[in-house]
């Protein structure tokens, strides 16, 4: 599935839309994104970035959190208002509540400046890849790896044994999975797994990330399937 998702991308030309206000950084990215095979759009503010998101309907969208005319995170907003097209964050702020707020937002991925541009096309490629499962019929089954999430049967599998789980165990491995490659916040997986009262109650889901893990991973002592974001969630990784 993953290279089939992989070949259907490269096929369509993906068209990538930046919104940096800083020259120098949205030449860089053109150049580098253009010379991977990305149609490049760009814009220098956040009204003009938002008007390009409805025109152009980019298949991502790279923005800067400092533009001069209005904060990235309100970006984010419009745009998740009416679309579910990746957006990734570049910023230079570092502060754990930027990046927990821009997610919380609709944002699937934060950069801090300055990054290697081999992680950020990799980033962009696992949010491309998570869109074309998102526009895709949804999947019965879920294949990372060694672990095989059957969503009809409510089964999974790892490495071909079946793993049980209690049902609050299966529905957090289910929503981490169903948007892998993607940052979770706490209060996001929270509210997805536990209701909207229980956005706070960062213990009992550390609890269940824990006997989740003691399941799922191969080495529970080094994940390599829920990755822990420090003080802001957690991202599921696996190649699908």
């Amino acid at each position: 599935m993953h290279n089939l998702m992989e070949t259907a991308m490269n096929q369509k030309k993906s068209t990538v839309l930046i919104i940096e206000d800083e020259p120098p950084i949205r030449k860089l990215l053109t150049i580098m994104l253009e010379g991977k095979g990305y149609k490049v759009v760009e814009c220098d503010n956040g009204k003009e970035g938002t008007r390009l998101a409805a025109s152009v309907k980019p298949d991502l969208i790279l923005v800067d959190l400092g533009l001069p005319d209005m904060d990235g995170k309100e970006v984010v907003e419009a745009i998740r208002g009416w679309s579910q097209v990746p957006i990734i964050v570049l910023s230079a702020r570092e502060a754990e509540q930027d990046k927990v707020a821009a997610l919380d937002l609709g944002a699937d991925d934060y950069l801090v400046k300055p990054f290697g541009m081999d992680e950020l096309l990799a980033r962009i490629r696992v949010a491309l890849r998570h869109a074309a499962r998102l526009n895709a019929a949804e999947e019965p089954v879920l294949t990372f790896d060694a672990l095989t999430i059957d969503r009809a049967r409510r089964r999974v599998l790892l490495q071909g044994r079946e793993v049980h789980l209690t049902p609050t165990e299966y529905e957090l491995l289910q929503v981490l999975a169903s948007h892998a490659g993607k940052v979770l916040t706490h209060q996001m997986i929270l509210r997805k797994v536990w209701g909207p009262n229980s956005e706070q109650d960062l213990p009992t889901l550390r609890v269940f990330i824990t006997q989740l893990r003691r399941k799922v991973e191969p080495d529970p002592s080094r994940p390599s399937y829920i990755l822990t974001e420090p003080g802001i969630g957690y991202r599921f990784q696996g190649r699908a």
